[in-house]
């Protein structure tokens, strides 16, 4: 297996590049043999997957929203059958359901890992995705995403483990890697600007030109068992740029 065959792009990345089509010649262009899809892609799952075969791509994984876990169970199989991916990954509780204390979020653990129960009879591995909130401190002093973690026990629940966003939540993702090592499921991948640096596209930049270590972070999240290693940018102001390089520097990565 060749680097090449597990590094993935979350399409997010290149929502502002233009439509879907622009978007993934860009990243055929730059390298990529695999993307990571969002919800809006399963509206016409058909047509995204006519889009992605005739260039070459494949869909490692796609992000779905809770939302549509709740209303639109059947749709979401559907989709993710169509598109031709078996991992999902929620990226993020609704906005209302973030706060709350170490049992709402054990709660909410629970609720998406009874999805994921659910999904798994289908044939398909649904996950969580972390941002930097849930590094919040509960009463008894352990992050919101340690309680959602353990409301998710005894449920098949992956982890999309989204390294930066725990290093910009001063957490250290190697001991989260460690700690949920047999959730890992995928790892996003993005880096952080200097300080200081990058403030038009929100501190991010392309990947291995920021302040993480991402050769060694490769390798920790390769061990930790993650199938899909998934480039990220939330904000990039040239996403084709970004995709390149971002490509170019991680393709010399050992797999």
């Amino acid at each position: 297996m060749s680097t090449p065959d597990v590094i993935s792009i979350q399409l997010y990345s290149l929502r502002n590049y233009g439509e879907l089509d622009k978007q993934l010649d860009a990243v055929a262009a730059a390298g990529y043999r695999h993307v990571e899809t969002i919800q809006s892609h399963f509206e016409d799952a058909a047509g995204t997957r006519r889009k992605l075969d005739s260039r070459g791509l494949t869909a490692s994984s796609g992000h779905i929203g809770l939302p549509a876990l709740r209303e639109r169970l059947d749709w979401v199989v559907e989709g993710a059958r169509t598109v031709g991916l078996t991992q999902l990954f929620m990226p993020a509780l609704p906005t209302e359901e973030r706060k709350g204390d170490g049992a709402r979020w054990r709660q909410a653990g629970q609720e998406l890992g009874e999805f994921a129960a659910k999904l798994a009879d289908k044939g398909i591995k649904l996950g969580y995705h972390n941002h930097h909130w849930e590094l919040e401190a509960m009463a008894d002093g352990r992050p919101a995403l340690a309680h959602f973690f353990d409301g998710a026990n005894g449920h098949p629940l992956a982890w999309q483990i989204d390294i930066a966003w725990l290093a910009r939540g001063g957490a250290n993702p190697s001991e989260w890697l460690v700690k949920e090592q047999a959730r890992v499921a995928s790892a996003h991948v993005k880096d952080i600007a200097p300080a200081g640096q990058k403030a038009d596209e929100d501190g991010w930049t392309d990947v291995g030109t920021g302040t993480l270590d991402w050769p060694r972070l490769w390798r920790e999240c390769r061990a930790a068992g993650a199938e899909w290693m998934v480039v990220e940018h939330d904000n990039p102001k040239h996403p084709d740029a970004f995709a390149k390089a971002s490509f170019d520097f991680l393709k010399g990565l050992p797999a």
